[in-house]
């Protein structure tokens, strides 16, 4: 019983659902984040390289034949063990021209030379390739010290047309006032987490659970705003070799 249960609350972590608002600390960024790769996922075919892959949690939602997983190789991304390569975080250990697209999730951020990067990604696509990615504009650091910067939708589009992209589809995700109840939670689940899973669903349920349904429905009535959001979610296409 406790393993099932176990497995729901992991599965709601990142395909949030009605359960999500009472077990799911970050129930908006997570269910903003599903929505947009959920739209975005049929454009992502051929092979694929899911770059700083995790635990894979959008494998589903793409039209991918052939998914690959790519990890630097820490004891981290190896205990984790969904990761198909592993590298040392500097080259691709892959051929030219090699994928037909690219997955980056929740990775930008934590790329502290982002062109150079940007263009391992170049290199390693196909002309016409596509890169799904996702990168914060609002939120806490996290996975310190590894968080480098935050992207607003201009220094991106700037960063993205010098390495030789081009944008086709840009989603601000949660640009209402869910974004506000988003981040009282994200201040909450900093200051009371523990390392008991128990525990910590016992305190999401009291303390975290209401912020959630209130800020859901202060979200259905609260205007858009494109200027404030918690994520960019984009589809971009390779144009050229850099």
């Amino acid at each position: 019983m406790l393993n099932k249960f176990i497995r729901l609350i992991k599965k709601e972590q990142f395909q949030p659902r009605f359960i999500a608002l009472f077990t799911n600390p970050f129930f908006f960024a997570r269910r903003g984040l599903y929505k947009g790769i959920l739209e975005y996922g049929p454009f992502i075919t051929g092979k694929t390289l899911d770059i700083g892959c995790g635990q894979r949690p959008y494998e589903h939602l793409v039209a991918s034949t052939q998914y690959i997983g790519l990890e630097i190789d820490t004891p981290i991304a190896r205990a984790i063990g969904k990761a198909d390569v592993y590298y040392s975080g500097e080259r691709f250990p892959f051929e030219d021209a090699s994928f037909d697209s690219v997955m980056l999730n929740q990775v930008f951020e934590h790329v502290f030379n982002p062109s150079t990067f940007l263009l391992e990604v170049n290199r390693i696509l196909k002309p016409g390739g596509r890169m799904l990615l996702t990168v914060p504009f609002v939120w806490d650091e996290h996975e310190q010290p590894y968080d480098y910067a935050r992207y607003s939708s201009f220094g991106l589009s700037s960063i993205l047309s010098k390495t030789g992209f081009r944008i086709v589809r840009h989603k601000k995700s949660v640009n209402d006032l869910g974004l506000i109840f988003q981040l009282l939670n994200a201040y909450t689940y900093k200051n009371i987490v523990t390392k008991n899973l128990v525990v910590n669903q016992i305190l999401y349920l009291f303390l975290m659970a209401p912020v959630n349904i209130i800020g859901f429905l202060v979200s259905k009535l609260s205007p858009k705003n494109n200027d404030l959001y918690l994520d960019n979610i984009i589809l971009a296409e390779k144009v050229r070799n850099v």
